[in-house]
């Protein structure tokens, strides 16, 4: 056995080994061309742990020969920045690849990037998080490209597994290991497209078998064991999470129940109900509103259970709001009426009162010209209940509309209602 992690020995020496990622750096890029010709720009590495942003930069210092360091923006310190700024003087040039970019702090920022503006220094960041949101703009500013890797395919990792197997300096091949195409299918598809898990299990189910004539027969039942809740990921702060949230959203919102469930999965085994119960009970009046509006009692009744049990059994009552919010009919008529009338009053589009809608329950209040208000209860009007005829917005405004009713679900309805009332007006 070899003292350092299989993941760890595997990196990629040049990017040619690069697995996946033919997007960013496939032979027909500009960024492999600019490599292959011994040019590396400084860049930001952006995408979910394990997706291959260290590799890559480990593979991009390989192919050029450039020499090497990498640091840890949340363990290193000002006296480290400075060393590698000494080290890039005496090489002439050298590649810093500094994980966790989003937490560089100004003085450190300070000293190094002067010496990667003059070229001394190549720095590829690495990050989890968005780097518009969270990557100092110094930073941003300075890096020709921002680059967002994405996670490998199945095919990719399993690639990636049977290099390993094969490979006798750095990888297993020194062993004789009975696995099947299948098994390695198993494996690539419970890494859910991190290389680093593909491997680290990859060796725990090897050196987990048993042996027969010192040949590692691989077992299915080992390789489960291995994979339950591997494909599990998400700070709750991070932006994954956020993507996630987002993403719950827009499937329900699409009506795609199936693609609503995984997201709603994937963010419950992070075991944040905060964050999923208030998303939803937005998504119920945001997208569902006026359409279907027992929808929104229907999601806080579920949330609100769902806070009381507790995991897993909160489970339950998310499922059928999310199942059901996916298949009811959508409308998004209300928030965006008073979206435009924020917008208007931002912009100046305001006038004055009219003053028989002014506060009249008080002395002085005739002499001021607050009447002529008529109340509607007094004027029997059908369904309505009751309505009159009179002006309600500013006359610099008058016949200004927001609502533009849908006719989905139980809005059908009501813009039924407010045609008829916009008919009246126009009679009267």
């Amino acid at each position: 056995m070899n003292g350092e992690p299989l993941a760890y020995r595997m990196r990629p020496e040049s990017i040619d080994e690069v697995a996946g990622q033919k997007d960013i750096i496939g032979k027909n890029t500009s960024l492999y061309k600019m490599i292959k010709n011994g040019y590396v720009p400084s860049m930001l590495l952006y995408g979910e742990p394990g997706i291959g942003k260290t590799s890559l930069a480990h593979a991009i210092a390989g192919t050029t020969k450039i020499p090497f360091i990498a640091l840890n923006a949340t363990t290193s310190g000002k006296k480290d920045v400075e060393e590698v700024v000494q080290e890039a003087r005496l090489t002439g040039k050298l590649i810093l690849f500094l994980d966790e970019i989003h937490r560089f702090n100004k003085a450190q920022q300070d000293y190094l990037l002067p010496h990667v503006e003059n070229g001394t220094i190549v720095l590829i960041g690495a990050t989890t998080e968005n780097p518009f949101h969270d990557v100092n703009p110094a930073i941003r500013s300075r890096c020709g490209q921002i680059l967002q890797l994405t996670r490998l395919t199945s095919a990719d990792i399993a690639e990636v597994i049977q290099r390993a197997i094969k490979d006798e300096k750095k990888g297993l091949g020194k062993h004789a290991i009975q696995i099947s195409d299948k098994q390695i299918e198993m494996i690539a598809e419970g890494a859910n497209g991190d290389a680093r898990k593909a491997l680290t299990m990859l060796e725990s189910i090897v050196y987990a078998s048993d042996q027969e004539n010192e040949t590692f027969i691989i077992e299915n039942e080992t390789i489960a064991g291995m994979i339950t809740k591997v494909g599990v990921y998400g700070d709750k702060k991070g932006s994954h999470y956020y993507n996630l949230l987002s993403s719950l959203q827009k499937s329900i919102r699409g009506s795609d129940v199936n693609a609503a469930l995984y997201y709603l999965a994937h963010l419950l085994e992070s075991g944040d109900l905060v964050s999923v119960n208030r998303r939803l009970l937005v998504i119920a009046f945001e997208d569902i509103g006026l359409a279907n509006p027992a929808v929104g009692s229907h999601v806080l009744a579920a949330a609100m259970a769902s806070e009381r049990l507790g995991l897993p059994e909160a489970r339950i009552p998310l499922a059928a709001a999310v199942v059901e919010m996916c298949l009811s009919s959508k409308s998004n008529s209300a928030y965006k009426a008073l979206d435009e009338a924020i917008d208007g009053i931002r912009k100046g589009k305001v006038g004055e009162i009219p003053k028989h809608l002014r506060d009249a329950h008080y002395a002085g209040a005739k002499e001021l010209g607050h009447t002529g208000y008529q109340y509607p209860h007094d004027f029997p009007l059908g369904t309505f209940g009751g309505w009159v005829n009179q002006d309600y917005l500013p006359s610099n405004l008058k016949g200004t509309e927001y609502y533009h009713p849908l006719d989905a679900g139980e809005e059908k309805r009501m813009a039924a209602i407010y045609h008829k009332l916009q008919q009246f007006k126009k009679q009267q």
